[in-house]
């Protein structure tokens, strides 16, 4: 069943992408994608859930070790022929082997060579400063520093972050692997690994020069190893540090992440199963996570969650009018209380020709997240089914709450800001998928048209706004 399950959902999700192409390039033909960026679309899609599929029937019946080890060296694999490969691209199409408007990397790369420059010198207070006064807050410094640790080691050089990206890129397979595995059994495991090893998103960041892969990398650690803390009850020293220290490590990357993997370990400790632990421990635990959190309030991280709060939850209208202050029709439908039902969906792939380059390169990643959005979505709704929501309350919660953060705030339509949901989407989907049933086609055929809908509709909605059709 799982194989001819997988086959059957790949060629579902590889008919809806094709419709939706089709569609906006007949009913938009003088505003259609160009060859190239339909080529980079249909070869993400294909490859996604072409591979996935085969490679699962391949591997499906080795041993656990064994099955590890190939998803690790194939990921790796595909990640440095892709790395390789799109170092050559970018430098064809831009003159750089960065990625299409690539400001924010080389903002990064700049300043991060500024500080190593200091750090040979033994300026380390200057460097403090040099962060403080250019930068937008602790959470914009955490890449900048990890760069210059590599540049001051090393030396300046931009391949070598990128090869550790694909490491890492690589490595969060088997940590998928083996968060699936302890929570929620083998077979979603199994599943949800190989959707990492092939997961568009996962291939593409190792190729830029920007902070999401490293983030992502430790977002997804820090969620193994609470449950790991929790689920093998070895409360050790090095067990509870390691959760700790990776948590706040998020921070310096983005101020959300962080917060969404401190409420969502709550959550775990408070509402996972009475085995793993007592009433007792739970109060214990409980209350050493709520002291960590009033102890980030009274350092830098404290100052920008409240700033989160403050401009995250009371500026709801932000996109509205943003788009209205660029002249944009429709400006009001930007608005969070029409947005919020598409939360895990946003954003819909772009099939026309009016956005960015990288927008346009990433049309077929973009699609397959918002197909895997229905199985993510669906994985709450099994998990209640079969009475084991309690497995997968860290992951769920850490997904929903994330969800719901970007979607109330500036960034609901950056796909940038929603990829830290990846890793949760991809273990929610596996967990659906391993419990399907046959009565649950028509909840996704009725998700795959209305899907179709709403690209056409996003993508019409993307012209109009802009007064080129009426």
């Amino acid at each position: 069943m799982p194989d001819k399950l997988l086959r059957h959902l790949s060629w579902v999700g590889i008919g809806v992408y094709m419709v939706s192409l089709l569609t906006v390039s007949c009913l938009y033909r003088s505003f259609a994608l160009k060859p190239l960026w339909m080529a980079w679309g249909v070869g993400a899609v294909l490859f996604f859930f072409g591979l996935t599929y085969l490679f699962h029937r391949r591997w499906c019946h080795d041993d656990a070790k064994r099955f590890v080890r190939k998803v690790f060296w194939v990921a790796l694999g595909i990640r440095l022929l892709y790395l390789a490969g799109i170092i050559f691209y970018y430098y064809q199409q831009t003159g750089l082997s960065l990625e299409y408007d690539a400001a924010d990397s080389l903002n990064y790369h700049r300043w991060a060579s500024y500080c190593s420059n200091l750090a040979r010198q033994g300026q380390f207070k200057e460097i403090i400063l040099t962060l403080h006064y250019n930068t937008m807050g602790f959470s914009d410094q955490g890449y900048t520093l990890y760069l210059t640790i590599l540049y001051t080691l090393f030396g300046k050089n931009i391949l070598g972050p990128r090869i550790l990206k694909a490491l890492m890129s690589a490595y969060l397979c088997v940590v998928v692997y083996k968060l699936a595995a302890r929570s929620l059994g083998e077979r979603t495991a199994r599943i949800a690994a190989m959707m990492a090893v092939f997961m568009p998103h996962l291939i593409h960041y190792p190729g830029t020069y920007l902070k999401e892969m490293e983030m992502v990398f430790l977002a997804t650690l820090a969620l193994e190893r609470m449950d790991y803390l929790i689920r093998s009850k070895r409360y050790t020293f090095w067990n509870i540090i390691c959760p700790i220290v990776l948590t706040a490590l998020t921070f310096g990357f983005r101020t959300v992440v962080g917060m969404a993997l401190i409420a969502s370990f709550l959550l775990f400790v408070l509402f996972g199963e009475r085995q793993l632990l007592t009433r007792k421990t739970k109060g214990i635990v409980a209350g050493m996570v709520v002291l960590l959190a009033v102890v980030f309030l009274f350092t830098p991280i404290g100052w920008e969650m409240a700033v989160i709060f403050k401009l995250r939850f009371s500026d709801l209208g932000f996109l509205s009018q943003k788009y209205r202050a660029l002249g944009m029709r429709y400006a009001e439908f930007a608005h969070c209380k029409y947005l919020w039902p598409g939360a895990f969906v946003m954003p819909l792939t772009n099939l026309v020709e009016v956005a960015n380059s990288t927008q346009k390169m990433m049309n077929g990643d973009f699609f397959v997240k918002n197909y895997l959005a229905f199985f993510a979505m669906w994985g709450f709704v099994v998990a209640v089914r079969e009475r084991q929501w309690r497995n997968i309350t860290l992951p769920g919660a850490y997904t929903l709450f994330y969800v719901l953060i970007v979607t109330f705030s500036f960034a609901a339509m950056s796909e940038r800001y929603h990829f830290p949901e990846l890793p949760g989407f991809i273990l929610l989907s596996g967990y659906a998928i391993a419990h399907w049933r046959r009565q649950d086609f028509k909840w996704l055929y009725i998700y795959s048209t209305l899907l179709i809908l709403a690209i056409v509709a996003w993508n019409t909605l993307k012209l109009a706004g802009r007064g080129i059709i009426l």
